[in-house]
């Protein structure tokens, strides 16, 4: 008589990096023998993975952790919200585990412990690539875990930890691992992508018989070497970001960057104790677009942050209209509990921070339009990620899934997803673009 095999279900809230930790969770549940559940019906046990950043993000775990209760009644919880065991137990006692962020073997042991795992392990197989879960062409590559910055209005160090960054041997051996498995766009993420290694001292590592240090720059070095897109998040823009400007004007990494400059004037940057507060950031990005005249920038900004003056707002309009960011988002400040910044004086009104809100975005806006305008009439490599009949969603390199625009290709008899493709931009609105194939006449 056959015995059943225990069904996992899974909720994965918050950022890139919360997404890779449940990809690896996932990934060991089914090493060892467990199936994961699409359904919490159908799910013997459910894992909710939280964010615990801002007050929102924490509602909204909150929420799922008791969604999940309802529906089935047996969870356990891992994530950034986990580090605050009594704040989720005040809420759900009813919970089986809590476990804080990066912590796989300890969510395993857990589910284990109150779900156990099947006699044989290897009925069924894992890919080497482990379980993911995103698209086959795409794939999170994560560097490093924790962040040795002490921003005044982030908790992120207290939730994970001081940075700890992987030997870049592992990390290119995943990365080697996945190209292998079809993907096709590498999306590097970690909190501070930027200091890479810097805990290890750079220790050297090889990779395909090169030498390479763990660090940045080596890092991109070593990528650029897989023929695929390599696209940078989090990178703070210290000095030595410089450095990879020939690599991807060589087109061996995409041009673009994710940078959270979080505002643009020195006193509230002072306040934020922001890394790197004090580097012109507006000459930086000239002197990279002289180079990299194709290149991409995308930011968040904080509006509102306590003590911030109409002129420390207007100082961040006008560096928004000078740098001419192309992909921008903003959120309007939210104590978190546990930061620093709840200290400083001089709380700003919900209205007036509402009325910034929506200045700065209709600012970025209308530089969002314009830039895309200039694209009209290009013809353009992209990555189509989904086919719906004769339409197709597709990504330039300067759209990282998710959070920037997409192509919306019209006539795409022919295109499938995961595959390049080269299109002709027939019309631009606020974020997205329309196109043709090349081959056909616009």
């Amino acid at each position: 008589m056959s015995v059943k095999t225990p069904r996992v279900g899974f909720v994965s809230l918050g950022c890139p990096k919360a997404l890779v930790d449940s990809e690896r969770i996932l990934t060991q549940l089914r090493i060892r023998g467990y199936e994961i559940a699409p359904s919490y019906d159908s799910a013997d046990l459910v894992v909710v993975n939280t964010c615990g950043f801002i007050d929102s993000a924490i509602d909204e775990s909150l929420d799922a952790i008791g969604e999940a209760l309802d529906a089935n009644g047996r969870v356990i919880v891992t994530g950034c919200l986990g580090a605050n065991p009594e704040r989720i137990r005040e809420r759900h006692p009813r919970v089986l585990g809590v476990t804080g962020p990066h912590a796989t073997e300890q969510v395993v042991r857990s589910v284990e412990q109150h779900l156990p795992r099947p006699h044989d392990p290897y009925l069924d197989l894992v890919p080497a690539q482990g379980i993911r879960l995103t698209p086959r062409h795409y794939a999170y590559l994560k560097i490093s875990e924790g962040c040795n910055n002490k921003c005044s209005f982030c908790i992120i160090p207290s939730l994970r930890g001081r940075l700890d960054s992987r030997p870049i041997d592992d990390v290119m051996g995943e990365a080697e691992r996945l190209v292998a498995s079809g993907v096709r766009e590498l999306l590097v993420i970690s909190q501070d992508t930027s200091a890479y290694g810097v805990d290890l001292r750079y220790r050297k590592g090889s990779f395909r018989g090169v030498e390479y240090e763990t660090r940045f720059l080596d890092l991109a070095r070593a990528l650029g070497t897989l023929g695929v897109w390599v696209r940078m998040h989090y990178v703070y823009p210290y000095p030595h970001v410089d450095d990879v400007m020939p690599l991807m004007a060589e087109g061996k990494i995409l041009p673009y960057l994710d940078i959270p400059f979080q505002h643009a004037s020195p006193s509230v940057l002072k306040r934020m104790k922001r890394p790197a507060h004090a580097e012109d950031t507006l000459e930086r990005i000239h002197a990279w677009r002289r180079q990299v005249p194709g290149l991409t920038l995308r930011s968040s900004f904080i509006v509102g942050f306590p003590g911030e003056t109409q002129e420390e707002f207007e100082e961040l309009l006008e560096w928004l209209e000078e740098a001419q960011l192309d992909r921008v988002g903003c959120f309007k400040y939210s104590p978190v509990e546990g930061a620093t910044a709840n200290a400083i004086a001089g709380a700003v009104p919900a209205a007036v921070m509402e009325e910034r809100y929506e200045a700065f975005m209709e600012r970025a806006m209308q530089i969002s339009e314009e830039r895309l305008a200039g694209q009209v009439g290009q013809t353009l490599q992209v990555l189509v990620d989904r086919v719906d009949g004769d339409t197709a969603v597709a990504r330039t390199a300067g759209d990282a899934p998710e959070i920037d625009g997409v192509v919306n290709v019209q006539n795409a008899k022919g295109l499938r997803p995961g595959e390049f493709a080269q299109v002709t931009v027939t019309m631009a609105g606020t974020y997205d673009l329309q196109a043709v194939p090349a081959t056909h006449k616009a």
